[in-house]
């Protein structure tokens, strides 16, 4: 089966997601207002909403921030508290922007925003320098699977845009980048995203700095694909099963390819269960495909009649997932409620949901000095550590390095039905 990529999906290339990371008040929300604004990617009656709003809190200015914090709540406080997503272009690249939080307490909502960004922008205030929330979100970037950063040191006009304040800044953070795993580059930009230097136009103002504007680079950045396009992946969120006389016999199994490049006619292989067929037709609202990949939503119909539901994965006879009912994750804590070695939880891979009971914390990351701490029984609001996992069922994976979408999870609390932790499964 050949993989193809580059005559399959060509508009992949000028796509770029990318999050904004970094402590409380760094100026995330301000700098993607002001990419907006100055890329004229603002709509009149968005600019007028946002005068209006500027006004009505005394700013002074007009407050580009407002532009992404768009809860009631947000603008009260001036802080960003759920992700805000926003979507622009210019004429070499698309954008999608995940504008996350950068209070302690929301960490739970930067993990879902960087869950899906190749890139992250992580900030950090000229006059503070690197701090804890900082190294945290610099962790869970490269947990993430985030390869790639660009540390922009803001807020530059409040030090006389000195360079020194710059080099601080960048050589603190060198300093700690250089015990992540899985960070492939950082690139450094000096910024006010205030008054818009270096973020969409060059500046006069930093003569010591000649590399390039922000939107520049992100414009120019070439990112490794993660998408597993060798090896097949799709789980199934629902059988279709039409009640009519016209479809009476219709049967197909629905998701989002997760991995690799589908073809009626190829051999499938649903886990956990064994049942091997073959590709039928691969069905959409437009109709069929010859050919399919991710992320594209399907219908798969296969030639035998299996056994399928919500919570198998369908996959290709080559490169199998693991089945297991032990797992090894890197898991983020989100809830005040400790997590604790004997407690029970609700694991949700995927589209399958088991129930998981926590047999040990193998150890827990030292989100300033990146020790392993070992010894430890539980995990508290905020912290990382290494967990084993007993699953009541088996379940198909893969390690997060391979595929981002089955090699991770949820853990849910079982009184409550809320999201607790988010894992990433690490199989050797």
């Amino acid at each position: 089966m050949g993989t193809g990529r580059l005559d399959l999906v060509p508009a992949t290339a000028d796509l770029l997601r990318f999050s904004t990371v970094g402590s409380v008040d760094d100026g995330k929300s301000t700098l993607i207002g002001r990419m907006l604004f100055d890329s004229k990617e603002i709509f009149e009656d968005q600019l007028a909403a946002i005068e209006r709003a500027s006004l009505k809190r005394g700013d002074g200015y007009l407050n580009l921030a407002l532009l992404t914090d768009g809860l009631r709540a947000e603008r009260e406080q001036g802080i960003t508290i759920d992700v805000a997503y926003r979507y622009f272009a210019t004429p070499r690249r698309k954008f999608i922007i995940a504008d996350t939080p950068g209070h302690v307490q929301y960490t739970r909502n930067m993990i879902t925003g960087g869950s899906t960004a190749d890139l992250s922008i992580v900030l950090i205030d000229a006059r503070l320098g690197v701090v804890e929330q900082t190294r945290r979100h610099a962790v869970i970037a490269s947990l993430l699977g985030i390869g790639h950063l660009v540390v922009c040191v803001n807020k530059l006009d409040l030090v006389d845009f000195e360079a020194a304040a710059f080099e601080r800044a960048r050589h603190d953070f060198r300093a700690f980048a250089e015990g992540l795993d899985g960070i492939r580059s950082v690139t450094y930009i000096p910024i006010s995203a205030l008054q818009g230097d270096n973020v969409v136009r060059p500046t006069d103002r930093m003569p010591w700095y000649d590399g390039p504007t922000l939107l520049g680079f992100l414009e120019t950045v070439d990112v490794a694909d993660s998408t597993d396009w060798n090896h097949r992946r799709l789980p199934v969120q629902w059988v279709i099963r039409p009640m009519s006389e016209r479809y009476h016999d219709y049967r197909a199994a629905a998701g989002r390819i997760e991995g690799g490049i589908w073809r009626p006619g190829d051999e499938v292989i649903a886990l956990p269960s064994g049942g091997r067929s073959w590709i039928r037709s691969i069905d959409t609202f437009d109709g069929p495909l010859e050919q399919a990949y991710p992320p594209l939503s399907v219908a798969l119909t296969l030639e035998d009649d299996l056994d399928v539901g919500r919570g198998e994965l369908l996959v290709g006879p080559d490169g199998l997932p693991t089945i297991t009912t032990e797992l090894r994750a890197i898991v983020c804590w989100m809830t005040e409620t400790p997590l604790t070695v004997g407690r029970r939880y609700e694991l949700k891979a995927a589209t399958r949901t088991v129930r998981a009971i926590v047999t040990a914390i193998e150890y827990r990351l030292d989100i300033n000095t990146l020790a392993r701490i070992e010894g430890v029984d539980q995990l508290e609001l905020n912290e990382i550590g290494l967990v084993t996992l007993h699953l009541s069922a088996p379940l198909a994976v893969d390690a997060y390095r391979d595929n981002r979408a089955t090699g991770s999870f949820i853990l849910i609390d079982e009184a409550s039905f809320a999201t607790a932790g988010a894992g990433m499964i690490a199989l050797d």
